[in-house]
């Protein structure tokens, strides 16, 4: 490979001048955007313990009362990225939220594309678009770009909920924005019973619906059903993993990041083929080890990790009678609209 020349080497006045123009040479700084065989990701894999963070975010609860904070989240932070970028990918942001009892986030819409999944407690809500939707553990709500949506609480203990945003994206390409309005009207509450039957969706007088996420809330008790159901039917399948989408369309639920559920059947353990996009893996229930490029983490209920891509990784449950259930994010809607997905094997 051919030995590149380094800025240092100019000299000292014509690095100025081309300073003065706004001009930069690209030679001494080419290997940095195009590093040879593959990127070189500024992602690392990282764990953050649902344990070890919970009282944090319950005292954030104390400090700081919803009015203060409108969204009181804790941000993970991806320390590759700089904890101040608020990232933990390149394209992906996550949360964890709290809700208390009585409280309500007010009503807004912005336009990156958010998730939530819900981690712990029962008696909250989001109302996106009209629809509200209930909250339990394992639950997958869609708020989408420009969908207004707001959450409430009507229990007596507080709700946590994982957010997934395509938010450093939507940042960095200068088109992220917020606005602020008032609660909603109530028009339904769940429009995910009508397309509990794979393979048949709703078409009033012949025409298929032209709503755009026709399904907002993705109960866990379902598509965990799903999950036991594939493992019981298939039983010699590489893996048990199931995929988030539109039902009237089959793409991806969303519109930039990808969401699926796995189960890990007793005692298994699935090799995950090297792919392009970054990925981000939550543990619902049971208990997992995940190993990313080497690098083991041992995962309890509530916990969340995060996969560089281009990285080997591998899930194994760490029990022989029970299964594990995750929760995957990841960038590979973006990356195949791009023109960007790989596999290597």
């Amino acid at each position: 490979m051919l030995e590149l020349g380094r800025l240092e080497d100019l000299p000292e006045n014509y690095r100025a001048e081309l300073s003065a123009q706004n001009l930069v040479p690209l030679w001494p700084s080419l290997r940095s955007v195009l590093p040879p065989g593959k990127p070189g990701p500024r992602t690392q894999a990282t764990l953050w313990s649902y344990e070890a963070l919970r009282p944090l975010l319950m005292q954030a609860g104390e400090l700081t009362p919803i009015e203060k904070a409108e969204r009181r989240v804790l941000v993970l932070a991806n320390p590759g990225h700089g904890l101040e970028k608020m990232q933990a990918s390149s394209s992906i942001y996550l949360g964890m939220q709290l809700l208390l009892p009585g409280e309500i986030a007010p009503a807004h819409r912005h336009t990156p594309n958010a998730v939530r999944m819900i981690v712990e407690g029962e008696g909250a809500y989001s109302t996106v678009d009209g629809e509200k939707c209930a909250m339990q553990r394992g639950d997958l709500i869609l708020t989408p770009t420009g969908l207004w949506h707001e959450h409430g609480h009507d229990g007596d203990a507080p709700v946590v909920w994982l957010d997934v945003l395509d938010l450093p994206l939507v940042y960095y390409m200068e088109a992220s924005y917020v606005e602020e309005g008032a609660l909603q009207t109530v028009t339904g509450d769940g429009g995910a019973q009508a397309y509990l039957r794979g393979g048949v969706v709703p078409s009033p007088l012949f025409e298929r619906r032209e709503g755009r996420y026709p399904i907002l809330h993705y109960r866990w008790v379902d598509v965990r059903e799903a999950l036991n159901a594939l493992a019981d039917k298939e039983p010699y399948l590489e893996a048990i993993q199931v995929a988030y989408v539109n039902p009237e369309t089959g793409v991806d639920c969303e519109n930039i990041l990808g969401f699926s559920a796995m189960m890990l059947r007793p005692g298994e353990t699935v090799e995950l083929p090297v792919r392009s996009p970054a990925a981000v893996f939550h543990l619902i229930e049971g208990g997992a080890e995940v190993v990313i490029a080497e690098q083991p983490f041992t995962l309890a209920e509530g916990d969340t990790c995060c996969a560089p891509g281009y990285s080997r990784v591998r899930l194994a449950n760490r029990s022989d009678n029970l299964p594990a259930y995750l929760f995957i994010a990841d960038e590979s809607p973006l990356h195949r609209k791009l023109g960007l997905y790989e596999v290597r094997r």
